[in-house]
């Protein structure tokens, strides 16, 4: 069987994944979600002509430099003045609260000298002068947030303003991740002879986590009933997406395929014209798509970074990633005919954001990935770059 270009790859997983749902959730639980349905102003932001800063809110023709005005109330944020300003008055206002009816300007407090109720001016005021409009910020029926976005806090913040205590949201997958393999230990346990710490669920989960909820079934060893059992377990939970990881190929020892299929799972490939990460697996059971990554932390954590999380986007309906393209600090290897997805750190070159390839490839070297910053993009049968030339990288940030 040959290897599957990596962008046919990409594209076949594009193709069966399903549209977009909606859920309203609250804005304290919204951070990191996608936008469903753009949000819409109900009202004025501010609601009110506000200032801008604290001092003294005039008319402004009655201004005149030395001659005095004639205090009549104070407008604080939450309990504006009541009545107006009229000829040779003024009131006290401070930052945010309402500007009185007859008001067009408001001095600051530091350009003014009290003298009990008597406040006179250095200056005469524009019209307009420190007053926020109605609707300066927003206005009804102004989309604030569009469709797609992920939100961010200030994104959070705006719709608080906008009074929406509640958001529509693209429904995340729920995704079942299972480790494979009689060498593997839990984190804490004590190590026995041949035997590893299990790393990659927890990469995974992490990885995964802002756009799927998601749950860890645990490690499974390398008995074809034990493995059924779990799988089973795993499709009944009702996850829209099952990965696992290791034992996806065809060794001796690489049952997953064979017990997927035993299960019902169409297999759609299984290996991928890429490095590191070539023994990648994607099919389907139903609705259910399943995803088994290599074994090899680095080509786990790789190919789900080049895999999984653009299908993830894909399903809450966010917007890729523009492509980072940075100038290389040190020169590439020749490639082979697999695209390669090269470790690389960021720095600062002749005066510049560059990347400095990491040279280690081997996909069982995890200490290599947890210090880089970027994937750099090594087409198939690339010659070799360069310092200075440039070059396509993934960030690394995981989403």
């Amino acid at each position: 069987m040959s290897l599957l270009p990596v962008p046919e790859a990409l594209a076949r997983i594009r193709a069966v994944l399903p549209l977009p749902t909606g859920e309203a959730v609250r804005l304290a639980d919204a951070h990191g979600r996608v936008l469903f349905e753009p949000l819409i102003a109900r009202h004025d932001q501010p609601p009110f002509p506000a200032s801008a800063m604290d001092g003294y809110a005039v008319r402004a023709e009655d201004v005149i430099p030395g001659r005095p005005l004639r205090l009549i109330g104070m407008s604080q944020a939450g309990t504006g003045f009541a009545g107006a300003v009229e000829g040779g008055t003024c009131v006290r206002i401070f930052t945010g609260a309402p500007v009185p009816a007859g008001a067009d300007a408001v001095i600051m407090q530091e350009e003014a000298t009290a003298a009990g109720e008597q406040i006179s001016f250095v200056a005469t005021p524009p019209v307009g002068r420190s007053i926020r409009p109605a609707g300066h910020d927003f206005a009804i029926g102004r989309e604030l947030l569009p469709v797609g976005v992920r939100l961010t806090p200030a994104m959070l913040a705006i719709a608080a303003a906008a009074n929406a205590p509640m958001l529509q949201v693209a429904r995340r997958p729920r995704i079942g991740v299972l480790a494979t393999g009689d060498e593997l230990v839990l984190p804490g346990e004590l190590l026995g002879a041949d035997q590893i710490v299990a790393s990659n669920s927890y990469g995974l989960a992490s990885m995964l986590a802002v756009d799927a909820e998601v749950e860890d079934f645990g490690i499974a060893r390398d008995d074809r009933g034990a493995l059924r059992q779990t799988l089973e377990r795993a499709f009944a939970s009702g996850i829209d997406i099952l990965v696992t990881t290791g034992g996806a190929s065809v060794g001796d020892h690489d049952i997953v395929q064979e017990v997927l299929l035993g299960l019902g799972v169409e297999i759609d490939f299984w290996r991928i014209a890429m490095r590191p990460g070539k023994p990648l697996m994607f099919g389907r059971r139903g609705n259910t798509l399943v995803f088994g990554l290599p074994g090899n932390p680095v080509s786990a954590l790789v190919t789900a970074t080049v895999f999984l999380l653009p299908a993830l986007r894909g399903w809450v309906g966010a917007p890729e990633p523009e492509p980072l393209l940075l100038p290389l600090a040190g020169p590439t290897p020749p490639n082979t005919a697999r695209r390669h997805f090269m470790r690389g750190r960021l720095c600062i070159a002749d005066g510049r954001t560059a990347v400095m390839p990491i040279p280690e490839t081997d996909s069982g070297h995890l200490s290599s990935l947890a210090v880089a910053d970027v994937l750099i993009v090594q087409q198939e049968n690339d010659s070799g770059k360069a310092a200075g030339e440039i070059v396509e990288t993934i960030r690394l940030g995981w989403p």
